[in-house]
């Protein structure tokens, strides 16, 4: 299934947007003022993925009807963007079930301490991340390769940071990466400054690579709904 992607709405200084990715014809919404539009989703757009663009990194809300998946949450202060991408599909925070968060680095998972408290959800981090994240003192379950969440595929993907994960939805080959690959200059691995174990993060990005992968929601950068698995093969292989 080729996905697209349609830009639902962007507010404020252009700092937030959000993108459905669906395969049906998207549409655009705000007031004069640039306020984003709270009005339901068009048909066709209940289950699938949504982006809010926080500019520099994402967060990807996975509608199913009535229930959220969260992954990753954005920095501290976050919050009022992930609640309107949640309005933009006529939701809120008690549709919320389940956050999972890629790592524990502040930009993917410093808006939990205020997003914990508004949702009644289960909260979810790779097992070698959980001790350094602030849940507000929430309780963080654990992930481990191979866990499934709102039948999500977590993929282990240690090398960024030592708990890393990445979620795969084998239904659709969508990847939702965090560090584990960027997409700002091309397809590219974690960022070497940024990485703790860069022998980890190569066989990590390989691991990806043998997926049946159709799109790739990465932490930074523009979502790849072409060509996403070529893209994958061909960075793998120069690793």
């Amino acid at each position: 299934m080729r996905l697209n992607r349609r830009l639902l709405l962007t507010g404020g200084s252009g700092v937030l947007g959000v993108t459905v990715l669906n395969t049906v014809t998207g549409c655009s919404g705000s007031d004069p003022a640039g306020t984003p539009s709270a009005a339901a989703p068009p048909p066709g757009l209940v289950g699938d993925w949504r982006r809010v663009d926080l500019s520099f990194v994402s967060v990807y809300l996975l509608v199913r009807g009535r229930e959220v998946a969260v992954v990753d949450t954005g920095t501290p202060g976050s919050e009022a963007s992930v609640e309107a991408g949640l309005k933009a599909a006529g939701l809120g925070w008690d549709s919320v079930r389940h956050v999972i968060l890629t790592h524990q680095h502040q930009d993917h998972a410093g808006g939990l301490a205020a997003i914990a408290p508004l949702v009644g959800a289960t909260l979810y981090a790779g097992e070698a991340d959980v001790a350094a994240i602030d849940a507000a003192g929430e309780t963080l379950t654990p992930l481990k390769d191979g866990d499934e969440v709102f039948g999500l595929q977590i993929i282990g993907t240690p090398g960024h940071t030592l708990g890393h994960v990445s979620i795969f939805e084998p239904g659709t080959g969508v990847l939702v990466t965090g560090d584990a690959l960027r997409n700002q200059n091309g397809l590219e691995g974690s960022a070497p400054q940024y990485t703790a174990d860069a022998t980890q993060a190569a066989a990590s990005v390989k691991k990806l690579a043998g997926l049946e992968v159709k799109a790739i929601l990465p932490g930074h950068g523009e979502p790849l709904t072409t060509g996403a698995k070529e893209a994958l093969q061909k960075l793998a292989a120069s690793l």
